[in-house]
């Protein structure tokens, strides 16, 4: 298993490095759309879609991102990653504590809507970004990404009480604030080095200063868990483990993506202000 994970891990980076190391939109724009057509299919999976419908809300998402790559997102982006931070706060973080409805019933079908306008926005917050610079694309995933890994060695460290155990009973609040202090590390060491000084986390300390700096990163890690937590809870009641097989070892593209779908948009929106 171990092997497997790193093997695919290894070939993800293989694709992805020589992308962002050059600078080349035509490829970063088909990986995009390829990863968003998947995500959407997953979700429509996760949410109990016909394997049919599944695939063939994967092929529209596919059709509309290559789309959006080819023409353009429009003026008016912001107003998405404003909906998209709206839709987490008052739907999908209020899920964690309430549950969700009934697979069989509308409401179902509205939070699978929801949850795809999310999963939209982070994909064109992803491509926002990149478009900032590779480098500060990669500034703001290195955000989500030290946070997972603070809080998987902090969890299993020191994880006493746990974070929300009838969602992801693995997860602590330990392990949490082990990411979150991480985080922080991390952007105090950008903010030592001039070649980082077009990064997200030195450009948000240039503009809000040290205290807008610690707001800013304990919102973004504390999306990171929501996301997170959200996705758990889609897979315990849909009852499986991942949510496909598309990437061995890890299992589908919404398992490496789940905290991203909070964190980007947020992201990007706060990136309007600098």
């Amino acid at each position: 298993m171990l092997r497997t994970r790193v093997i695919t891990a290894l070939l993800l980076l293989a694709v992805l490095l020589p992308i962002l190391y050059f600078n080349y939109f035509p490829a970063f724009a088909v990986v995009s759309t390829l990863f968003f057509a998947a995500a959407i299919w997953e979700s429509a999976r996760i949410f109990g879609a016909a394997p049919k419908a599944a695939l063939a809300w994967g092929l529209a998402a596919l059709i509309l991102f290559a789309a959006i790559m080819y023409y353009g997102s429009g003026p008016d982006i912001r107003l998405l990653f404003i909906l998209c931070v709206a839709i987490w706060v008052l739907r999908f973080v209020p899920a964690l504590g309430f549950g969700l409805p009934p697979l069989a019933s509308f409401a179902n079908r509205m939070v699978a809507g929801t949850y795809a306008i999310a999963i939209f926005g982070c994909f064109l917050a992803i491509v926002v970004l990149f478009h900032h610079s590779p480098m500060y694309l990669l500034s703001v995933l290195v955000i989500v990404w030290m946070a997972d890994i603070g809080a998987y060695f902090s969890g299993k460290a020191f994880g006493r009480h746990k974070l929300a155990p009838s969602i992801s009973p693995g997860k602590s609040w330990e392990g949490a604030i082990g990411g979150w202090i991480l985080v922080l590390l991390m952007m105090f060491g950008f903010s030592l080095a001039p070649a980082l000084s077009e990064t997200f986390p030195v450009r948000l300390l240039a503009t809000w200063g040290w205290t807008g700096l610690l707001a800013a990163a304990t919102v973004l890690v504390a999306a990171s868990v929501v996301g997170d937590l959200f996705e758990s809870l889609l897979k315990r009641r849909a009852g499986i483990k991942d949510s496909s097989n598309l990437l061995p070892g890890h299992g589908g593209v919404l398992d490496r993506v789940d905290a991203l779908i909070p964190v980007l948009p947020l992201a990007a929106l706060l990136s309007f202000w600098f």
